[in-house]
Order: C-alpha cells, then sequence, then structure tokens
C-alpha cells in the first residue's frame, strides 16, 4: 500500500546524499518534493501541512546544521515525524478490572468488522485470554452466520441468540451477552455492530444504544484503508456520534494508496491499535508506529520478522535443527523440508523478505516471487520414499524418473533440486569448520608438504653454498630472537652434563 509513497521518499533522500551541507533552498526543495510525496498518497491536507511545518523548522535547527552528515539526519527528522503522526508509541487494550472487558466494534459496512471480530478473538486466545463474540449485527442478511462461521474458524466461542438478517433487537443480545459472559468464564467480551453504506443517523443512534447498554472499555473504530480521505470524514463522523477510543486500519494489503494510516490518528486525536494486512485470520497484529514508519522509509522491519520467526520456530527445534545445519552431513531433505514448512507458516515469502532492510531496491524482484515454486519443491520431496529424504545418495536416474512422475514435474526438475541441495550441505558444512566449539566445526589442519624433517636430496636451501649459520650470540639450533615468525626460544640453560661444540674447530669445504 505505501510502495508510492516509499518510492518517492527514497527519491527524494537520495538527491540528498553526497551533500556536505544544506542550504535553505535545499531545505525547500525537500520539503515540497516531500510536500507532493504525501498528497499523492492521499494523505489529508492539514496533516500534510503540520508535517512540513514541523519538518522545516527542525531542518533549519541546530541538530542539522552541526550534523556530520545533514542528509541523514533529515531522514531521521522525518522518520520521526511519521512516527509522531503514526501515534508515536504502541498502543495496548484497556483492561476492566472486573471482567469481563467490552470491545464494541463500530465502522462501515464494507469496512470488514465482521472478519475482524474473529481476528481479534483469534488474538485475543494467543494472549491467553477466554474471548466472546457477540452476534449484535441484526441488519445484513447472514452476518449472524458469518461471525459464526468465523468464530469457529478462530477457536472462539460466540453469542448469537438471534437469527439476524433484520430479526431481533440489536441491544437487548448485547446486555445479555453479558450475562452470558460471566457465566462461562469469559473475560472479554467483543460486540460486532452493524454498518450501513453510509453515515445516517438510525445508523449512529442504534450504536449509541448499544454503547449506553454494555458501558464499553473500548471502541474501535473500523475504517477500511483503501477508501482514502473519505476515511477522514468517516472517522470524524463517528467520532463525534459514538465515539471511539482506538482505530483498527483494515486491508492494509491492498495496493491503495495509504493515506489513511496517516490521516485518521492525526485528525481524531486517537491511536491506531491493531491492523489487518490479509484476508486470513492469522494476517492481524498489534500496530506500532515505529515499525510502520521504518517500513515507509524503506528501512525494513525486522521485529517484526523476529516475532513471527519466534511464532513459527520451538526454540528447542530451532537448537536441534541449528546442530544439524553446522554438522552439514546430518542435515537430510527431510529436515530441509521441515524447515521450509516453518517458513510458508510464517506468510508469503515476498512479504518476509520486504521486512529486511534495504530491499525496497529490489522490490521489483521481490514482486516476482512465487510460493507456487516452494509448493512444487515440497510435492518433490514428498514424492521420495523415507529412505531418499535421509539419504540422498542412493536417488539414481531410475528414481528420478519415478519421483518426476509422482510429482508433477521433470526430471530436470527433481535433478536441479538434489544437486542444489548437495551444494547447500556442502556449504554449511564449510562454514561450520569456521566456527569451532559448533558442531562439525574445528578443522584439523594437515601438515605443510616438506616440514616432516625428510626431504629429497639436493632440495636442502642453499646460501652461498654452504649451510646456514645460526646468527651470533644465539645457541645452535636456536633461532635469533629478533626474527618476526621466531618459534619459542630454547631454555636459556642447557641440560646437565650437555656442552656445546667448539665451531671454530670445523673445517668447511672451500666455496
Amino acid at each position: 500500500m505505501f510502495d508510492a509513497l516509499s518510492d518517492r521518499l527514497e527519491s527524494v533522500f537520495r538527491s540528498l546524499r553526497g551533500k556536505g551541507r544544506l542550504s535553505d533552498a535545499d531545505i525547500d526543495a525537500t520539503a515540497r518534493e516531500i510536500r507532493i510525496a504525501l498528497l499523492e498518497a492521499d494523505v489529508a491536507l492539514p496533516v500534510v501541512k503540520a508535517f512540513i511545518g514541523r519538518l522545516k523548522e527542525r531542518a533549519r535547527g541546530v541538530e542539522v546544521s552541526q550534523a556530520l552528515n545533514p542528509a541523514q539526519q533529515i531522514i531521521k527528522i522525518v522518520r520521526d515525524e511519521l512516527v509522531g503522526i503514526l501515534g508515536g508509541d504502541t498502543a495496548t487494550l484497556r483492561l476492566a478490572k472486573q471482567p469481563p472487558t467490552v470491545i464494541l466494534l463500530a465502522g462501515l459496512q464494507g469496512s470488514g468488522k465482521t472478519t475482524l471480530a474473529g481476528k481479534l478473538g483469534r488474538w485475543l486466545r494467543t494472549q491467553r485470554h477466554s474471548p466472546l463474540l457477540v452476534a449484535a449485527d441484526l441488519q445484513r442478511p447472514n452476518a449472524v452466520q458469518q461471525l459464526t462461521i468465523v468464530a469457529g474458524q478462530a477457536g472462539v466461542d460466540v453469542f448469537a441468540p438471534e437469527p439476524g438478517s433484520g430479526v431481533g433487537d440489536p441491544v437487548a443480545v448485547a446486555r445479555a451477552s453479558l450475562d452470558h459472559a460471566r457465566r462461562l468464564g469469559h473475560d472479554i467480551v467483543v460486540v460486532d455492530t452493524a454498518g450501513r453504506l453510509g453515515i445516517d443517523a438510525e445508523m449512529m443512534a442504534q450504536a449509541a444504544r448499544i454503547r449506553d447498554a454494555v458501558q464499553p472499555d473500548e471502541t474501535l473504530f473500523v475504517v477500511d484503508a483503501m477508501i482514502g480521505q473519505d476515511a477522514v470524514t468517516t472517522a470524524l463522523a463517528f467520532l463525534d456520534g459514538v465515539g471511539f477510543s482506538g482505530v483498527v486500519l483494515t486491508k492494509l494489503d491492498g495496493d491503495a494508496r495509504g493515506g489513511a494510516a496517516l490521516s485518521v490518528r492525526e485528525v481524531t486525536g486517537q491511536p491506531i491499535m491493531f491492523a489487518s494486512t490479509g484476508e486470513k485470520l492469522a494476517d492481524f497484529d498489534v500496530f506500532h508506529p515505529e515499525r510502520m514508519a521504518s517500513r515507509i522509509l524503506g528501512m525494513g522491519d525486522v521485529l517484526t520478522l523476529i516475532e513471527q520467526a519466534e511464532q513459527a520456530f520451538e526454540a528447542d527445534q530451532a537448537e536441534a535443527m541449528a546442530a544439524k545445519v553446522l554438522s552439514g552431513d546430518d542435515f537430510t531433505l527431510e529436515d530441509f523440508l521441515d524447515q521450509m514448512m516453518a517458513i510458508r507458516k510464517m506468510g508469503p515469502i515476498s512479504n518476509l523478505l520486504g521486512m529486511l532492510p534495504g530491499m525496497g531496491q529490489v522490490k521489483e524482484q521481490i514482486s516476482q516471487i512465487d510460493d507456487r515454486d516452494l509448493d512444487r519443491i515440497t510435492a518433490i520431496i514428498r514424492s521420495m520414499t523415507p529412505g531418499e529424504r535421509d539419504n540422498p545418495k542412493i536417488i539414481n536416474g531410475t528414481r528420478r524418473l519415478r519421483i518426476a512422475n509422482g510429482s508433477g514435474v521433470t526430471v530436470t526438475e527433481v535433478n536441479g533440486l538434489v544437486d542444489r541441495f548437495f551444494e547447500a550441505r556442502k556449504m554449511m558444512k564449510s562454514m561450520a569448520g569456521n566456527f569451532p566449539g559448533m558442531p562439525g566445526g574445528g578443522r584439523s589442519r594437515k601438515p605443510a608438504k616438506g616440514t616432516k624433517g625428510k626431504g629429497k636430496k639436493g632440495k636442502q636451501a642453499r646460501s652461498g653454498g654452504r649451510p646456514s649459520l645460526p646468527a651470533r650470540g644465539a645457541p645452535a639450533g636456536q633461532p635469533p630472537a629478533n626474527l618476526p615468525n621466531a618459534p619459542n626460544p630454547l631454555p636459556p640453560v642447557l641440560p646437565k652434563g650437555v656442552t656445546l661444540p667448539d665451531l671454530s674447530t670445523f673445517r668447511f669445504p672451500p666455496s
């Protein structure tokens, strides 16, 4: 969603690199380009004016004039201001002192409230809560059935006493859900309310009555991030008519301009608490302003990537797999398949690579990555027998033909996978040798040739036809102490009864 804005800002910062000092003209030109980039991203005009004003004020201040690299300081200022627009610190849910905590969802029809209720319920369950979803949207056809299905997929309970589709009183359902939650021990109640295709008095009045009936601890306004400037108008109307304490952005994975995310918090003053980045129930997480600002500026989001990896990999399994990887030969195709399936749990490969710093420069190449390639690799490995996975060396031509037929690929693709696996395993083993103390590490070094003390005749080094003599002042057999690479000297005292020969009595052949 923020690709266009990221590209535009990157071109602005690129023009600043290499400048030792920024003049007022440079600051004005940079501010003008950033203003155009924000307006093209559909950010609200009042937000853009305030952003540019703060940017110019700080850019002309002492922190830039005394900086060793003014261009990097400008980037830091833009990042800080983006974090401020998005909310600053990460907002968290306020839990009631006496359960259940009540969370009311409000928003326009089509913004994704019902699906978001299931995502929020699943996320709360992972946080060791016991949520209850309440079907208070009795206007939209099949809204109750949809929430029931979503709740089942999320593994949470649902309270739906009315069939919906125009039948039932949503205020009575919301009020009854609190007693139901107390009886069954649910500590959080999520109320899904009805939406409309536009803002009208009837919808506002119904939402206000439900709010008065349940007295929610949190009222979350669900806004579609793809509707642009209308998100600000809708948010202000809900803020005046119903009131809300937080914002949830949905459809952040869309290709529309992301101005709504940069405008809603600044205009309403309420924090963005959660963000939905996909259609699956797992595509939902807490909104971190500083991480989103880093993504927009192409700095990656390593913290989110680490959190996703921690959820996909168990600690003990990761340690055992690391030992296998470093040992080299113990790493099998079965282990490779397990690692690949764990990575698939983290999401699309292109999204994971996009979280790495600097990957914005190869954005087009990342977008061409197809996860179906991993599916073909999975099919090839699963078409092998357990013995072939443990010992790929036994995979001969006949076996490769059978594997290709079983996985629906060509023999060339099977050959490529097996060859790349052997190359990767060889590289792992060579890398392990560079880490002493690790499994497979610490290679044994073979003595260099010619160091065994036995050399061929005629190969002895000569200097002027005579064997080299020890330096003056150094005992025989001991190299001079001033040599840079001299080995440890011999003991200064000879053993008892041993004397040095008198070299003056030796007669050397004429040269």
